[in-house]
């Protein structure tokens, strides 16, 4: 998975699945934009960890659900490496809200973050990619919810299945020009999002039962996937998601 001379832009990248992308990137020779929106100290941090890798990484503040900040981050990376050949679109929140106590900002949050900038971050990778010629690979981290239910995260599920249609159709559309868009949709993963989770036994005893492979996965298991895609080795897959959830959709209660 040799990623040297490539260069790379993780949303949401300073923290979670994010961070464990970006290092994963530079471990194969990337370097690597880090988008964040909070906490700027851990994407100074990142950045060091980056360097002593032996590659190259800057830390880069935007909203990602403003398309003129994304663009910024497109350009600001561009200038910086010179230009830009893999597009992780990782950047994502939930409000663990049902289709009858979503509030109408609750919605426009969860859909402008986790949608709307993978569109328009497609999008403007996208012609960046065509510019300088060369193809490039643009990555979306979906969920299991991008196909699967999940009662009580309504807007959450409806995000991640807009970008199932995205990676789809994008991937169909910008094959011509060599850029492969392909989705990658872990299950459970041991993350700060899910330390309410994590902390509680019970729930944990309960998830883990619910899991064929009888755990959550670690960041390192998602981000080895995106290096994976993100190399030649991928050259083939496009328009399409990696399910990457230890068989979780696929549990059976045998009845």
């Amino acid at each position: 998975m040799d990623l040297k001379g490539k260069v790379a832009i993780v949303t949401g990248g300073n923290s979670g699945i994010g961070q464990a992308i970006v290092l994963e990137l530079a471990k194969q020779g990337a370097n690597v934009a880090i988008d964040y929106i909070a906490d700027p100290d851990a994407a100074v941090a990142l950045e060091q960890q980056v360097a002593a890798l032996g590659d190259r990484a800057i830390g880069i503040k935007a909203d990602v659900s403003k398309v003129d900040e994304l663009q910024n981050l497109v350009d600001s990376t561009v200038k910086e490496f010179g230009r830009l050949d893999i597009m992780v679109n990782n950047a994502g929140v939930e409000t663990r809200t049902s289709v009858l106590d979503t509030t109408e900002a609750q919605y426009e949050k969860v859909l402008e973050i986790n949608l709307k900038s993978a569109f328009f971050g497609c999008q403007l990778a996208a012609k960046q990619m065509i510019k300088q010629g060369g193809g490039g690979r643009i990555i979306n981290i979906t969920s299991i919810h991008e196909d699967w239910p999940m009662p009580g995260n309504t807007a959450y599920c409806l995000s991640k299945g807009g970008v199932r249609m995205l990676t789809r159709t994008a991937g169909v559309e910008l094959a011509p020009h060599n850029i492969l868009v392909v989705g990658v949709a872990p299950g459970a993963v041991a993350t700060p999002i899910n330390q309410v989770t994590m902390k509680d036994p019970a729930l944990m005893q309960r998830l883990d039962a619910a899991i064929p492979l009888g755990r959550m996965a670690t960041t390192d298991e998602i981000s080895k996937v995106v290096a994976f895609l993100a190399s030649d080795a991928a050259s083939y897959i496009t328009a399409s998601t990696v399910i990457v959830d230890g068989g979780m959709m696929q549990q059976s209660p045998g009845l």
